[in-house]
Formats: structure tokens, sequence, C-alpha cells
């Protein structure tokens, strides 16, 4: 009986969500602006983990819901909607990230175990692991988002990012140690 009620929990909740993505599937604009408020601060967070701007981070949640308005059609169920809507979020933001890696360069320090103070001014608002996150190495920093904060598998980020799943798990092994090492320094 306690599964039953947890399984009716469970498709209650899902329901909601099930019946807002229909509705914006059918072009409710109003739809659309209730599903952007239930999922922008995770979509933002993701971005800002990912890219390591607030910035780029507000650019980048943008584009992923301007492209979920144009790309809705295409969510059949198979997962849950949030699922679905953080592998698209993870795909825009790598993008994003690839077409403008020499520029953020100069902005964010992406391979060293520093930040420049433009940096850091732009990431004053960020707290605790956030803050480590944003430091680590480019690949380091997707690696380690991509695993320990939204929970892909080694062999999946290998095939997000182009590279071998023996990379993935030496990226993420790194970045494990340097955000030890910066904590333990704080």
């Amino acid at each position: 009986m306690l599964i039953d009620a947890n399984q009716a929990l469970s498709n209650t909740e899902q329901k909601p969500i099930d019946e807002l993505v229909r509705k914006v599937q059918q072009g409710d604009q109003r739809a659309f602006e209730q599903l952007y408020r239930k999922h922008e601060k995770r979509v933002y967070g993701l971005c800002l983990r990912l890219l390591a701007s607030p910035e780029y981070a507000e650019d980048v949640t943008q584009e992923v819901f301007v492209q979920l308005w144009h790309k809705i059609a295409q969510f059949q169920g198979q997962s849950q909607f949030s699922t679905w809507l953080h592998s698209v979020t993870s795909n825009i933001a790598i993008s994003y990230l690839r077409k403008h890696k020499n520029w953020l360069q100069k902005v964010v320090s992406i391979e060293g175990s520093g930040m420049n103070e433009q940096s850091v001014n732009m990431c004053h608002g960020l707290n605790g692991l956030d803050k480590l996150i944003v430091r680590l190495p480019e690949r380091a920093r997707l690696v380690f988002v991509l695993h320990a904060v939204e929970g892909y598998r080694h062999e999946e980020i290998g095939n997000m990012l182009g590279m071998a799943v023996g990379s993935s798990k030496s990226q993420y092994h790194r970045a494990r140690q340097l955000l030890q090492e910066w904590y333990d320094n704080e």
C-alpha cells in the first residue's frame, strides 16, 4: 500500500508538468511562461557552472528557452521533461563554450588555477562550492559539473564532449583534487 501511495504521489507530481508541456506543444504562451518560471533557476544554475560566468549563463539560459519554444514538439515524454531539458541545456552551453572559447579565455581563467580580477568581480554573488567550480580548468569543470552535479555517466560525458571515457574520469579526478586543495586552503 505504501508503494502504491508513493506511485500515486509521483504520478500526481508528474501530471501538471506533462499537462503544461502538452499546452506548450500546442503553442500556449502562458503555459510556456509557467514552464519558464518553473525551470529557469535550475537551467541558469547549470549554465553558470558550465560557463563559469553569470553574464554568459544568462545569455545561454535565454537561448535555451528560445530553443525550447522551437523544439518542444521534439519532446516525446520518453523521459522526464526536466531530464530532457537539462540535456538540451548542457548541449547548448557546451556549444556556446566552443563557439566563444577564445573570447571567454580572455575573461575567465580557463586553464589557470586562479581567476583574473574581472572573473572574481563577475562571480561575486557565488558562494561555497560554486565559487571554486568556476576556477577549475575548462575540461575539468565541464566533466565535474556534468558528472557530480548533473549525474551524467562518464560514457555520456565522453560522447557530449568528444573525449575518451578514461579522459573524462581523469578530468573528474583532477577537478576533485583541485577542489579539495582549494577548499582546504580557504
